[in-house]
């Protein structure tokens, strides 16, 4: 029993630190991502709303402002802000992303349908379940409606190629609505493992 309570307080106060060092480490982290992308352009610094699971709920996303350099360029925009919010928060449990994805291209159709080519950390990293899926998603259409007025709705490819599902539930054959005025139509919205109906949530 001493020795008990001798340990835990230890053992609590490393694991405290061990969680000061990570967080330390994901800030620098993000300050070396902003500082390359700073670095690799000309843009001037501009405010963007980046959306990950919020604090409070993590089934919710939560807006967060943070200061990029960002392109007038639609396309270009769009991935200085899709590789942010790949970055992820400062909290790693507010990521809504996996780590280890990448994004390997985006662009910008005439009609405003943006196609976003992620790598396959993107489908296998993510956890499986329509919950979780749906909130990458979602959090990657708010943070283009918040950035970039010209997308209008999104397709996700994986690795090149047309993924069924994204983790086996939420459907990537269609697409996404991202703007107000995107015909609902054309979202992607039944999970193909339940058969259910599951529309994005705006």
């Amino acid at each position: 029993m001493l020795a008990a309570a001798i340990y835990f307080p230890i053992l609590k106060r490393r694991v405290r630190r061990q969680a000061q060092v990570q967080q330390q480490t994901e800030e620098q982290a993000r300050r070396e991502l902003v500082q390359s992308l700073t670095a690799a352009t000309n843009e001037p610094m501009a405010k963007a709303k980046l959306f990950w699971a919020s604090e409070a709920d993590g089934s919710e996303l939560m807006a967060t402002t943070v200061e990029l350099p960002l392109s007038n360029d639609p396309a270009l925009r769009a991935k200085q802000v899709l590789n942010t919010l790949l970055a992820g928060p400062v909290d790693a449990e507010l990521r809504t992303l996996p780590p280890d994805a990448v994004l390997l291209a985006f662009y910008i159709l005439p009609d405003g349908t943006a196609i976003a080519d992620f790598s396959e950390a993107m489908a296998n990293s993510i956890p499986s379940g329509i919950q979780s899926e749906q909130l990458a998603v979602d959090s990657i259409t708010k943070t283009l409606e918040s950035n970039v007025p010209r997308v209008r709705r999104l397709k996700i490819l994986i690795h090149g190629q047309e993924a069924e599902t994204l983790a086996g539930h939420l459907d990537l054959t269609g697409t996404f609505p991202v703007s107000a005025n995107a015909p609902a139509a054309t979202s992607a919205s039944a999970p193909a493992a339940s058969g259910a109906s599951v529309s994005p949530k705006k």
